[in-house]
């Protein structure tokens, strides 16, 4: 895969709810004391990636996002605009640390 999806994240306006439904849903380990918000850490697994599970930073409506690791951020973001994004989906753009 050229640009492999590298991270997920998964929010709403009650995290413990979110974390203890997908912990229970699919069997995956949430830690949710990793950080100071209400939020949770999904350790990868061999035939998985890593991510987030918790509220929301406004406390609004639940959403998905995966992020795809790009080579350059800037032409990645022009590109998806010129392609014109369906559905009003949200993506995010991840770039390691060199």
């Amino acid at each position: 895969m050229a640009n492999p999806v590298a991270w997920f994240e998964i929010v709403g306006t009650d995290g413990a709810k979110l974390r203890g439904f997908y912990g229970e849903l699919f069997g995956w380990k949430i830690d949710p004391s990793t950080t100071d918000m209400d939020y949770g850490l999904v350790a990868p697994e061999p035939k998985g990636i890593a991510g987030g599970v918790g509220r929301s930073e406004d406390g609004g409506a639940g959403h998905v996002t995966v992020y795809v690791e790009v080579d350059d951020l800037a032409a990645s973001l022009a590109r998806a605009e010129s392609l014109v994004g369906p559905d009003g989906n949200t993506i995010g753009l991840w770039k390691p640390k060199s």
